[in-house]
């Protein structure tokens, strides 16, 4: 038998700590002195309060873990993993969210520090754009636009002016697209709205000419002239992410790629399941890339493991290379779990980002 503080050292949990699991139920001793009141526990239960140290560390509400005891007492192994699994998607959704909250605070802070930086929303801006590199940055970008009705700030486009140029940003969490094109006749502040995806579809549909287009943004309303036809419409009252942080990557191993074939090579080469069985839409169909010293890129089968290794969604990829628009493009990879970048060898301010995969083993 042990004592509460032999307990307490083996398993790595506090002795108010047992405490507290003791009355709530959890791991109750075996024996209680019913003169001094003193725990002991069974050597059987090391290795429970040890099970229950990790979940005390992992954040496990204390109803999950009441059940994942049962279960592992009980060897019922599903019921566990499907525990686990939950509350590692609840914290991956709270780092998330916290991440969301966090690119609120700092461009808050940046406001503090630089307000005449900050982006603006209340001017009038009228742009002269050439038409077929307008048309151009957005088939680069379509593809990464949001659809999840939760997250309303994502279900556009960014259009985001700086002095001579125009840039547009489109994410849905799992990638993110960012392109440029040059803009004449705005030399004020830093402004951006965020274009509806129906009003942007609607705007590639005029731009099949050579001719320049005229971009206004007026407020609440984003307007498009192509020759003698015109699109209008209201921008999203949602504020788009601050994008900029999300593209400071530190830089990572270059492979050119020959894009039909490898494209031809990701459509028809082996794929795994992310973590949690590729319930999660990111996590289906997952293509393990990896990168060789030599700058070689080739697709990893069941049996590869090792740090050299990035897995991406298969047809986030796929999605990615088609608009890259470029015959040859550059796939930069970094660590496993830093985001794999799609850049065109030519244009350094177009380039696709796809977040990485965690594999089930």
């Amino acid at each position: 038998m042990r004592s509460i503080g032999e307990m307490a050292r083996d398993s790595g949990l506090g002795v108010s700590a047992l405490r507290f699991y003791d009355r709530a139920g959890v791991l109750v001793p075996d024996r209680v002195d019913p003169v001094s009141g003193y725990r002991w526990y069974a050597p059987g239960q090391v290795g429970e309060a040890r099970l229950l140290a990790r979940l005390r560390r992992a954040g496990m509400p204390l109803a999950d873990v009441r059940l994942v005891l049962a279960g592992w007492a009980g060897a019922d192994t599903a019921l566990v993993r499907r525990l686990l699994e939950a509350h590692l998607r609840r914290l991956e959704q709270g780092l998330s969210d916290a991440r969301t909250e966090f690119s609120t605070l700092g461009a808050l802070l940046d406001l503090r520090e630089n307000p005449m930086t900050a982006p603006r929303t209340d001017v009038v801006v009228r742009l002269s754009v050439p038409a077929p590199e307008l048309a151009a940055a957005l088939d680069a970008v379509r593809f990464a636009a949001g659809t999840d009705p939760e997250l309303p700030m994502l279900g556009g486009i960014l259009f985001d002016v700086e002095s001579d140029a125009l840039r547009l940003v489109a994410t849905d969490r799992y990638r993110m697209a960012v392109a440029r094109t040059a803009a004449d006749g705005h030399g004020g502040p830093r402004v951006q709205v965020t274009v509806p995806l129906a009003l942007a579809d609607a705007t590639r549909a005029l731009l099949d000419g050579e001719e320049h287009a005229r971009l206004t943004l007026d407020g609440d309303r984003v307007t498009l002239e192509a020759g003698d036809r015109q699109t209008s419409g209201r921008r999203l009252g949602h504020d788009f992410p601050d994008y900029r942080r999300l593209v400071r990557l530190p830089a990572g191993r270059r492979a050119l790629v020959d894009v039909p074939a490898f494209r031809e090579a990701v459509r028809t080469g082996p794929v795994r399941a992310g973590e949690g069985g590729g319930r999660d839409e990111a996590a289906r169909d997952v293509s393990v890339l990896e990168v060789s010293e030599d700058g070689s890129v080739s697709l990893a089968g069941d049996g590869a493991g090792g740090r050299d290794l990035v897995a991406v969604n298969r047809a986030f990829l796929l999605d990615a290379l088609a608009a890259g628009g470029r015959d040859r493009l550059i796939l930069e990879v970094g660590t496993p779990t830093a985001p794999l970048a799609v850049r065109r060898p030519d244009d350094e301010h177009t380039f696709s980002l796809l977040m990485p995969v965690r594999l089930e083993d």
